[in-house]
């Protein structure tokens, strides 16, 4: 009998390595402490209002979805294409430096597994770059 592995990005895989919705709404939270925290974050804190609720559902229930688990986003919010929501912002090499670091160091501080640390870290950095390059044009 043959033994199907897992892998990150399949099916709801990456949504459970992450803890589900609760898991997403700790990384989510200790991501928005580290923006509030780092100096070096200042620039990407900026770009969100001051009070931090509606940001922080948001990312977790975009998360949700991205991560293969239920779409609660479009539940709420509709649906979304990244670099186009965020194309009214001034978003540049350095906020998407500032925004990557904060979920760097948000991550290393989940009991995620070290391989799906690494696995998010990477994935993430690819609607970053994206939005990056849409609030250039």
């Amino acid at each position: 009998m043959k033994v199907k592995i897992r892998q990150f990005g399949e099916n709801d895989f990456s949504y459970k390595s992450a803890g589900e919705l609760p898991g997403l709404i700790k990384l989510v939270d200790t991501f928005f402490e580290l923006m509030n925290t780092l100096p070096e974050a200042k620039c990407a804190r900026d770009l969100y209002p001051k009070k931090l609720s509606g940001p922080s559902k948001k990312l977790a229930y975009f998360l949700s979805g991205w991560l293969g688990g239920p779409r609660i986003y479009q539940e709420y919010f509709g649906e979304i294409s990244i670099p186009s929501a965020h194309r009214h912002l001034k978003i540049g090499q350095q906020q998407s430096d500032a925004w990557m670091l904060c979920m760097q160091k948000a991550v290393e501080q989940q009991a995620y597994d070290e391989a799906f640390k690494e696995y998010l870290i990477a994935q993430l950095g690819i609607p970053a770059g994206r939005i990056v390059i849409a609030c250039s044009r």
